[in-house]
């Protein structure tokens, strides 16, 4: 008896182009959290800022056109990355790192950085000004992930793998601490530490560092007056609601009037001109007003759910022994998170304000840009996750038959034992006895 052939049980370049031209697909799951969050962040900038842009005479729905603008120019950029290879980018990581300095450079040279509010963060880009520590970040993380994947042996054992991306951190650290920028600088030390540990770097030999750079720390953000202000007035705002403490008693104003349920959507008193920065670092202040305990708790468990799903991506790239994907994963989750995480913590009075946004709710060109590509690029990572596992299991069933499924044996016809055919000839004559019926 033949077995039937199967279709992709060939072997050689055959198969090999079989496999390859398997494609994967996109993680639906973080796809609709990501959605979500943006869309979220559509409709609560529409509702913060039409006061403010009618105050400005800029038209009511200035702010909204503007972050829908940008929503846009990012989702451009998220469709770019999800058709790039990640090879590509591990390749040119160096050239990213190198980008990240100039870039930081930039914005002190006259005519092309700007300055806003004392601060020189933007890059003139003629229609619109760009931070340019927004697209640090990512670059960053990329150029991080291809360091620990090409070191990741010798992170665990040695101190010079661990030095070297600390001591890169740092140098942007001090450029952006120029401009100032003391939250993004944070930010960027926090990522960098804790993707360095996933990355296999022990707790011992990250203490040194930490133990050295949290003193330094502290020292530049006590360096100025209004920084000091800041890590004061938070503790007691009430005390000073007027001057230092204003913009956070008004936040918490507005979380207290929100209660459970909220004042409903565009209900927001606090967004008329009392809270300064409504639709931007104080947003969330605003939908807790507006949408209540429920609106806040739906914002931090869309950022939870985003976070452990970039977690869960990461370790499953790791599991196929793409590290470069998992560390991009991480970083990824890790810096949307933080940011959440210290964005909500300066709004309920937590924290020190940080001048941090919620990342894809918050107005902001630069940021809301950023922030969306970069999804994009999440989105890669579990296209090339979900292509490597089905490469996988088409490789090891067209290996299956030829060590698991022994050799075809012909197996004997059983003879069937068929009842014998009724005997023919003549039949046997009964002759009539007298007094007996036939």
């Amino acid at each position: 008896m033949n077995l039937p052939e199967r279709p992709y049980a060939q072997h050689g370049a055959g198969q090999a182009q079989r496999i390859e031209a398997i494609k994967g697909r996109y993680d639906p799951v973080l796809a609709t959290v990501a959605i979500l969050i943006a869309g979220l962040g559509i409709v609560m900038v529409g509702s913060s800022s039409i006061a403010m842009a009618q105050g400005l005479k800029l038209g009511p729905f200035y702010f909204l056109i503007r972050h829908v603008v940008f929503v846009a120019a990012g989702l451009a950029g998220a469709v770019v990355l999800m058709r790039t290879e990640l090879k590509w980018l591990e390749q040119r990581s160096r050239f990213l790192l190198i980008l990240c300095f100039l870039l930081l450079a930039a914005v002190f040279l006259p005519g092309v950085g700007r300055t806003v509010n004392g601060a020189k963060r933007w890059l003139n880009l003629g229609v619109s000004n760009f931070q340019a520590v927004e697209a640090v970040k990512p670059m960053l993380i990329v150029w991080l992930s291809s360091y620990l994947v090409r070191y990741r042996e010798d992170i665990a054992h040695r101190w010079w793998p661990i030095l070297k991306p600390v001591g890169i951190a740092v140098a942007l650290v001090v450029m952006l601490l120029a401009q100032p920028d003391f939250g993004s600088a944070s930010l960027i030390l926090a990522v960098t530490g804790l993707m360095l540990m996933l990355g296999g770097a022990s707790l011992l030999r990250l203490f040194g560092p930490v133990v050295v750079g949290l003193p330094v720390l502290g020292v530049v953000a006590m360096s100025q007056a209004y920084r000091v202000r800041r890590m004061t007035s938070f503790l007691n705002p009430w005390a000073d609601p007027f001057k230092d403490g204003f913009q956070l008693s008004q936040a918490l104003i507005a979380i207290g009037r929100g209660q459970w349920f909220g004042v409903g959507l565009g209900g927001s008193v606090q967004k008329l001109f009392y809270l300064p920065e409504a639709h931007t670092d104080f947003i969330l202040a605003v939908i807790a007003e507006e949408l209540g305990f429920v609106g806040v708790l739906a914002v931090v468990l869309l950022y939870s759910a985003f976070f452990a799903r970039c977690m869960q991506l990461g370790l499953r790239a790791s599991a196929l022994g793409r590290h470069f994907a998992a560390n991009i994963a991480f970083g990824i989750g890790l810096w949307f998170s933080l940011q959440a995480l210290v964005s909500v913590g300066v709004n309920l009075g937590l924290l020190p304000t940080k001048g941090l946004t919620l990342p894809m709710i918050s107005y902001g060109g630069s940021s809301v840009l950023t922030s969306v590509a970069v999804i994009g690029l999440l989105l890669r990572v579990s296209y090339e996750v979900d292509r490597a596992q089905r490469q996988m299991a088409r490789a090891r069933a067209d290996a299956l038959p030829a060590e698991v499924v022994p050799a075809p044996v012909a197996i004997p016809a059983t003879p069937v034992a068929r009842p014998a055919p009724p005997r023919r000839g003549p039949r046997e004559r009964i002759e009539p006895r007298i007094g007996e019926t036939v």
